[in-house]
């Protein structure tokens, strides 16, 4: 069936310029992947990256559409056989028509040219193998010689191929497959599930780099514990992140249950979602629970607790972040703040709540402060809807009272009023530890509310008590 008269508009002009370049070269040409895909799912982005395969040189095809777009930018790697031309917002990739074979201990192919099926059947899954002739004797042809739109409206994840063979050659495409899934809420066939669970163990060669790529992806789709659900069902978690694999599980002692972990961070994590696109504060609810099963005690006639745990999970996050590639920059320190202190608003959750107890909420969160209430609404999972209820209206009030106090002691950016210069200058003494203590005094004052987050209140303080400072 011809479908070109559905190209989208918006990028007809393009795909003509390619179509004449590819002519001009003698080099069939076709749009395939993401962009086809797209197409048919209604989800097609105004400036999407577009891959083009070419029966001949993607380099050669690249320079000559280089050359009939003005102002267009073109990269060429020739390591890799491919090329990149990107006009405005728009890029698009190049590459020759090849089949590859692996050799078992590695995951660099063998390549050589190949034909259109060839460069087809080396695709991750039947949705990604459809593609579009740009070639003037059928321009806009679909080619699907695995019946991906089929798969598209049955709402399935496959492989084009065997899918042992799929997964063998290369195992990221085992996290691609659940991507997908959980982006798009597909269903991965049984056969293709079955595969993954089998081969999940060859998930150990692909690069710590590789595999992050994918898993951000599947945190910042819509509903992420789609994708988090499959990876622990597959076997997949494991192999990168046990220690989130290890939430899993409930134990019973004297008719007392705790709650599964695991479950109960992915609901966490999709309240999250919910309201937030951002990334590491996805990833604060990943990690909130993390240290709960070492610090998992049975108490007699109390139950089951985890003391300490948000401690030890704040301590974690910089050993894990630094095994799986993530950043060890301010957005580490981010995610272990909100680890540390996601406990301390349910404690403020009383009627009664000290000005000073918020005071020392807000110096710690800062600026995160409405992230950090964000992930204990989100924390709160309870199927009981009176506690749910219960809980949610207190937070509200510690949110109103986080207001209230921050409007007059505008703690958010907190510095100490007293700089170390004037410490030194006012009590006459070098620098040294007293200095230190000085400061902490004042902000110990400040907090309790005992004096007013001011200079002159601060400076009057520390006067005040010059004796207990210093020795005359």
């Amino acid at each position: 069936m011809n479908f070109a008269h559905k190209i989208p508009k918006q990028h007809l002009r393009i795909f003509e310029i390619i179509r004449d370049a590819g002519r001009q070269l003698n080099q069939p040409v076709y749009v395939v992947g993401g962009y086809v895909r797209d197409y048919y799912l209604d989800r097609l982005k105004e400036e999407p990256d577009i891959d083009f395969v070419t029966l001949g040189s993607g380099i050669s095809l690249a320079q000559n559409v280089h050359a009939q777009l003005p102002g267009s930018n073109l990269s060429v790697f020739k390591q890799f056989g491919t090329a990149q031309v990107k006009i405005n917002d728009l890029e698009l990739e190049f590459v020759g028509a090849r089949k590859e074979s692996y050799r078992r201990d590695s995951r660099k192919p063998i390549v050589e040219d190949g034909t259109l099926k060839d460069d087809q059947e080396r695709r991750d899954l039947t949705i990604n193998a459809m593609s579009w002739s740009l070639n003037s004797y059928d321009f806009g042809l679909l080619n699907d010689p695995f019946g991906g739109l089929a798969d598209l409206k049955k709402q399935c994840v496959r492989t084009p191929i065997d899918p042992d063979k799929t997964f063998d050659d290369d195992p990221l495409r085992m996290l691609r497959a659940v991507r997908f899934a959980s982006q798009l809420g597909f269903e991965i066939a049984d056969g293709t599930f079955s595969s993954i669970q089998k081969m999940a163990p060859r998930l150990e060669i692909i690069s710590k780099e590789r595999i992050l790529d994918e898993l951000n992806k599947i945190i910042l789709s819509t509903k992420p514990s789609v994708g988090f659900g499959l990876l622990f069902k597959t076997g997949l978690l494991k192999q990168f992140f046990p220690e989130m694999h290890q939430l899993h599980g409930v134990q019973e002692i004297e008719g007392h249950r705790h709650k599964d972990n695991f479950w109960h961070t992915l609901e966490v994590l999709d309240n999250v979602a919910a309201v937030s696109d951002d990334l590491w504060l996805r990833w604060a609810a990943i990690m909130h629970d993390i240290a709960k099963p070492p610090t998992q005690r049975f108490e007699p006639g109390i139950g089951w607790t985890f003391h300490g745990h948000d401690a030890l999970g704040a301590k974690w996050v910089k050993r894990i972040f630094r095994r799986m590639g993530l950043p060890l920059d301010e957005r580490m320190k981010y995610v272990q703040k909100l680890v540390r202190l996601h406990l301390r608003p349910i404690a403020l959750v009383s009627d009664i709540v000290s000005d000073s107890a918020i005071r020392r909420l807000i110096y710690e969160a800062g600026d995160d402060i409405d992230d950090l209430m964000t992930l204990c609404r989100a924390d709160i999972t309870s199927k009981n809807e009176f506690k749910v209820k219960r809980y949610q209206n207190n937070f509200s009030k510690v949110e109103q009272k986080i207001v209230e106090v921050e409007e007059k002691d505008k703690l958010r950016k907190w510095k100490n009023p007293l700089s170390g210069e004037e410490i030194m200058s006012a009590l006459g003494i070098k620098p040294s530890k007293t200095v230190g203590d000085v400061k902490d005094a004042v902000k110990e004052a400040i907090l309790n509310g005992d004096i007013p987050n001011e200079h002159d209140a601060a400076f009057k303080f520390m006067m005040d008590r010059k004796k207990e400072f210093i020795d005359e």
